[in-house]
């Protein structure tokens, strides 16, 4: 079994996205802590880039596990997807928020000045904006090898998990795990889940329940419901 991310990343997105949260992203001066994500796999899913076959604007998403495909939003914003599953399936986890967790004020430049901690990568084009992102050139780069502009880093001893028992059973293990919930009452899933954000149509709802992320975490985005979104 192959050691580190690739691990994990040779799987569908709708798998391995829940293993990236507490993973790091790291590169032009910034830290990233992710958490939250959303998976995409073209070859079952209309709202993917990709569900149509290659065209060259989304053909890094058909890249080899680890490659960084990055989309620009509303004609602004880049965001930032992590690839995953056998090259050419287009699969990848777009990262929709994160902590800086080193480089906050290199962060603040970017996204500016009066921008709150929490809200410097909180949604994906904040996301792309805090660690200088930019399409066209950091787009089909390696996540892992260092050979690009930004490394990708598991959650401490995940790596470890991932060679002893596998991504199906580590995966089915975070889904499970609780954390203590809002004001010290019970608990609630560590990892939640819950549909895409802004995902309409038959791609949209509890069908494709494919968004992640840490319960509680203030730099979780907001969650919007597409208006035409099947439930």
């Amino acid at each position: 079994m192959t050691d580190g991310p690739l691990a994990l990343l040779t799987e569908p997105a709708p798998i391995a996205a829940p293993a990236l949260l507490g993973a790091t992203l790291t590169g032009k001066g910034v830290t990233l802590r992710i958490t939250e994500v959303e998976a995409y796999f073209g070859p079952t899913d209309p709202g993917s880039h990709g569900h149509r076959g290659p065209t060259e604007r989304n053909r890094h998403l058909f890249g080899a596990p680890g490659t960084l495909y990055a989309y620009r939003s509303y004609g602004i914003h880049t965001c930032v997807n992590v690839v995953s599953a056998p090259e050419g399936t287009s699969s990848g986890s777009l990262l929709r928020g994160a902590q800086v967790v080193d480089g906050v004020e290199v962060a603040r430049e970017r996204r500016g000045a009066s921008v709150a901690d929490d809200a410097l990568a909180r949604g994906p084009g904040n996301l792309g904006g805090a660690i200088g992102a930019v399409l066209g050139q950091d787009d089909g780069t390696s996540l892992l090898d260092g050979s690009g502009p930004y490394v990708l880093t598991l959650a401490p001893g995940l790596e470890a998990r991932l060679a002893s028992d596998g991504p199906a059973r580590v995966i089915e293990e975070l889904l499970s795990e609780t954390t203590p919930g809002p004001g010290g009452t019970g608990t609630v899933a560590r990892i939640a889940r819950g549909p895409r954000t802004g995902v309409g149509g038959i791609a949209g709802g509890a069908r494709y329940p494919w968004r992640f992320w840490l319960s509680g975490d203030p730099t979780v985005s907001t969650y919007r419901r597409h208006k035409g979104a099947l439930d």
